[in-house]
C-alpha cells in the first residue's frame, strides 16, 4: 500500500500539472462563503527539498522556510482572497513554519496549529493515519467562516489525489464522511 502510494505521487509529481476546468458560471469564491466547501493552500515558495537533518519543529531555524518571493506570494494570496470578497476566514496550518508564516503573511488574524496537516514527507509511514485524522477534522468543522488549510504538497496529494504546485489555492467540496471533491484550482505563482 505504501509503494502504491509512493508511485502515485511521484507520478503525479512528474506529470504535468492537471487543472480542473470549472464552468465559467460557478463561483468558486462563493463557493467558499457557502458553508460546504474550504480551501487547501501548498505553503508559499519555499526553496530546496524536504528539510534538514537537523529538523527541529519549533526551531524555524532547523526548517527550509519561505523565501522573499514566498512572502510577497503569501500577502498576495491575502490579498486575493480579499479582492474576492473573503475578508474573515479560518485558518489552519501544519506546524511547519513555511506553512505557519503562509498563514501569518495572509493577514486574517490568528493561524491554528492542526497537526493533521503536518507533512509526512521524511515518514510515508504516518500518511494513513494522518489522512484518516484530517477527514475527521474536516467531517466535523462547521466552516462556517470561510476555512482554509494550509500544509504540503503530499498532504493535499493523500486527500485529494491531485498535485499541486507552491501556494496554489485548491477549492474543495467536503463530502458527507469528511472526503472531499476538488472543484477547482487558482495558481499563485509569480
Amino acid at each position: 500500500k505504501m509503494r502504491s502510494f509512493v508511485v502515485a505521487f511521484t507520478l503525479a509529481f512528474l506529470l504535468p500539472m492537471f487543472h480542473i476546468n470549472v464552468a465559467v458560471a460557478e463561483d468558486l469564491w462563493g463557493l467558499l462563503r457557502s458553508g460546504h466547501h474550504l480551501a487547501l493552500i501548498r505553503h508559499a515558495l519555499a526553496p530546496g527539498y524536504s528539510d534538514p537533518e537537523n529538523f527541529n519543529l519549533r526551531d524555524c531555524t532547523s526548517q527550509r522556510n519561505l523565501d522573499s518571493r514566498g512572502r510577497i506570494q503569501s500577502e498576495n494570496i491575502g490579498d486575493l482572497f480579499r479582492a474576492n470578497g473573503i475578508n474573515k476566514a479560518s485558518i489552519y496550518s501544519s506546524q511547519w513554519c513555511r506553512c505557519l508564516e503562509t498563514g501569518k503573511l495572509m493577514d486574517f488574524g490568528a493561524v491554528e496549529e492542526l497537526p493533521p496537516l503536518n507533512s509526512f514527507f521524511e515518514n510515508f509511514e504516518r500518511e494513513p493515519l494522518q489522512t484518516e485524522q484530517l477527514k475527521s477534522w474536516i467531517n466535523g468543522a462547521s466552516l462556517k467562516n470561510p476555512t482554509i488549510l494550509i500544509t504540503h504538497q503530499v498532504n493535499i496529494f493523500a486527500l485529494t489525489g491531485h498535485s499541486s504546485s507552491s501556494g496554489e489555492i485548491i477549492f474543495v467540496e467536503r463530502n458527507p464522511e469528511g472526503s472531499v471533491t476538488v472543484v477547482g484550482k487558482i495558481s499563485t505563482l509569480p
